[in-house]
């Protein structure tokens, strides 16, 4: 597709394929996604493959661009012209503002005999229930205060695992001595954002974040505490090479993977990218949480947004959605995807060393009270 068509051209494009695909076959899942890298495609045949066995082909509508914002422009489009994919990637809040809306179906009966509201963290359910009815599944959690380095790199250099903001940025000179990038980094909102996650977490602790990116509390947002967290952004952007600007967050996550860079500041869907590779943790790569963040998890969960389509296309769209929860796929698909199940009785049999950490994790945030929605992942605060 031409990269200079607007969004809107994009959207017609994308609808008119939905016109005729919705003519033509109700047996079909029309999915929206930004799901286009390498690791987020191979996830995503797992589903594929689970709907194919239930009689079901699958349409796939990708739209690139690993923050989502390409893709909410397009169903944005999409809802308006009143022309709805069976499902659509989405994110926390902005599954809330289209229930508002009024536009989005009802899982409810699904969710009642699956026992979702057993298995679902409460966290998940406040993004994927609206005014007691299941609009979304959720298909993962996913957190984003992650350092992903190349171990042989870090052997190389010396270097140990960094506990503080200090000792990550001493780990970091290091790699640059050495003539190695020692941060890779996409230049786009979205990264800076997520990373800046980290970066708040760590300099301010979990209160802190909690008031400022959770509760919107002005007076931590103006405090010193943020100032301090802003200079720390500031400083860490140094360690970036010079092409950093535009570039995509699994281009800067192959930097790690090939060692051209140490290490890469990224939510757990940059370990997808190191399965597809087939890399190895610990052998390959080491998965730590940004120093100073231990003990907390700063969340976001795909979901599958679910819209209120013809009678006759519901049945695609309850096949989706039983897929999506059942215990095997959560398994499978987020081996996969490098997130954790977003259903809390998956065993963690499959998972590797980082996915048993990120399950560990979860759980100890879920009842400790430092489970955090992500602010540049769309679970923090409202959009607007």
């Amino acid at each position: 597709m031409n990269k200079f068509l607007s969004s809107a051209a994009v959207a017609a494009v994308m609808m008119a394929g939905l016109n005729a695909a919705q003519a033509a076959d109700v047996k079909e899942v029309q999915m929206l996604h930004w799901w286009t890298s390498g690791g987020e495609a191979a996830a995503l045949n797992v589903l594929k493959e689970d709907l194919s066995k239930e009689g079901f082909a699958w349409k796939d509508v990708p739209v690139a661009g690993g923050g989502g914002d390409a893709a909410m422009t397009a169903l944005k489009a999409m809802v308006a012209a009143g022309t709805y994919p069976t499902a659509s990637q989405m994110l926390g809040y902005t599954v809330l503002d289209y229930a508002e809306a009024g536009v989005m179906g009802d899982l409810t009966e699904t969710a009642k005999k699956e026992g979702w509201d057993k298995s679902v963290p409460a966290a998940l359910q406040k993004f994927s229930v609206y005014d007691g009815k299941w609009v979304a599944a959720p298909v993962n959690v996913h957190s984003v205060n992650w350092l992903w380095i190349n171990k042989a790199v870090m052997e190389k250099i010396g270097g140990t695992q960094p506990k503080t903001f200090d000792e990550l940025i001493a780990l970091l000179d290091k790699a640059k001595a050495a003539g190695v990038i020692p941060l890779a980094l996409g230049g786009q909102n979205w990264q800076e954002a997520t990373m800046f996650d980290s970066i708040v977490l760590s300099t301010g602790g979990p209160e802190f974040y909690k008031k400022a990116f959770n509760d919107l509390d002005e007076e931590s947002l103006k405090s010193d505490t943020m100032k301090k967290s802003f200079d720390n952004l500031a400083t860490i952007i140094k360690y970036v090479d010079p092409n950093f600007s535009g570039r995509d967050w699994n281009l800067a996550t192959a930097m790690v993977i090939k060692g051209d860079a140490l290490v890469q500041v990224m939510g757990d869907w940059a370990k997808g990218e190191f399965v597809a590779a087939k890399k190895t943790p610990d052998a390959d790569f080491l998965c730590y949480r940004f120093p100073g963040t231990d003990g907390s998890v700063v969340y976001n969960s795909d979901m599958f947004g679910m819209f209120n389509v013809p009678d006759d296309r519901k049945a695609a769209q309850v096949a989706l959605a039983t897929a999506t929860l059942s215990k095997s796929f959560q398994s499978a698909f987020n081996v996969v995807k490098g997130s954790v199940p977003a259903r809390t009785d998956v065993p963690d049999t499959d998972f590797d060393a980082c996915g048993k950490k990120g399950i560990a994790d979860l759980k100890a945030a879920n009842e400790g009270g430092t489970l955090f929605g992500s602010l540049a992942q769309g679970y923090g605060a409202p959009p607007a």
